[in-house]
This record gives structure tokens, C-alpha cells and sequence, in this order.
């Protein structure tokens, strides 16, 4: 099921507030571990400081 809430997120059918409480954690981390925040969208890069 983490799978699927996470694929909606990213295709915009679902929001993250709609995942079942029991499953935010893991669909949280699935989405950083692709570096997507939980709107489904890229994380900002962070530019090294010089």
C-alpha cells in the first residue's frame, strides 16, 4: 500500500493529509528516499557553500 499512496502523491491524485495515519511514516520516507517532498515534488538542491 506504500507503494500505491506513494505513486498517487506523485501523479497528484492523492495528498499526503490523505494517506491512512499508520502508513505516513513509511510513505514519508519512501518519498525522501526518492528526494521528493511529501507534495510529490523534487526537494530543492541545496547549492555547497564556496
Amino acid at each position: 500500500m506504500v507503494t500505491v499512496y506513494v505513486t498517487l502523491i506523485i501523479k497528484g491524485y492523492k495528498t499526503f493529509s490523505q494517506v491512512p495515519n499508520n502508513l505516513k511514516l513509511a510513505v514519508e520516507a519512501e518519498l525522501l528516499a526518492m528526494d521528493l517532498g511529501t507534495d510529490g515534488k523534487p526537494l530543492p538542491i541545496e547549492e555547497p557553500a564556496a
